[in-house]
């Protein structure tokens, strides 16, 4: 399942709200409105359910400071992807996540 939200509350929601194994991964933009995509995070790996965990979610952003990508790991992500997409790099990083 694809789906997109507009904010990083929508997105907690939805993946809170979801079944178990529905998502495959999550692609969280850092900069969202209402909750951005490194609270996003947060509260998706505070969840009670086993794949809060596990999900992999991969960041999306503009920013590619060091610190910038050192947050986005300290948040819980586990990659980070830097915009304008290398539509390459960013299968790549996603089958790995994916196993």
């Amino acid at each position: 399942t694809a789906q997109a939200v507009v904010n990083g509350k929508e997105g907690v929601q939805a993946f809170a709200q979801s079944k178990p194994g529905e998502y495959a991964a999550i692609l969280m933009d850092v900069r969202m409105p209402v909750l951005n995509g490194l609270e996003a995070t947060k509260q998706i790996r505070l969840l009670s359910r086993a794949d809060a965990k596990t999900i992999p979610i991969i960041a999306m952003t503009a920013d590619t400071f060091e610190e910038d990508v050192k947050r986005c790991l300290d948040a819980g992500m586990n990659g980070y992807m830097a915009k304008p997409l290398n539509l390459v790099q960013f299968f790549e990083l996603l089958a790995a996540k994916l196993g």
